[in-house]
């Protein structure tokens, strides 16, 4: 699975990379099933510059299998945790999709 990975408002450090990097190879196993053919793109930032309280980060998670997108979004006050629910989040959609994706060519649909 290829990886995008994009910052607005923040500065995309190493760690910050390597994070998602790992959190986005938990969820190639799930892909494994649709090939090379799959894509995540993921974003994180800041929701506003001049946030005084609510939840400050956000995670996109855009995963392009064949025949869906699947499109998550989560907030958090820590950025690392945004990320995992947004894995979280993916990582069920995908699965969920892997499973009737499969249920229909068994039955010729």
């Amino acid at each position: 699975m290829k990886i995008d990975i994009k910052a607005t408002g923040i500065e995309l450090t190493d760690a910050i990379r390597s994070f998602i990097q790992a959190k986005m190879d938990m969820l190639d196993n799930k892909t494994a099933r649709f090939g090379d053919v799959v894509r995540a793109e993921v974003e994180v930032g800041k929701t506003t510059a001049h946030h005084k309280k609510g939840p400050v980060y956000r995670a996109e998670v855009h995963v392009r299998l064949p025949g869906k997108v699947v499109y998550v979004t989560a907030t958090n006050y820590d950025l690392y945790i945004a990320i995992n629910d947004a894995k979280k989040e993916a990582e069920r959609e995908v699965v969920e999709y892997k499973d009737t994706f499969d249920s229909k060519k068994k039955r010729g649909s």
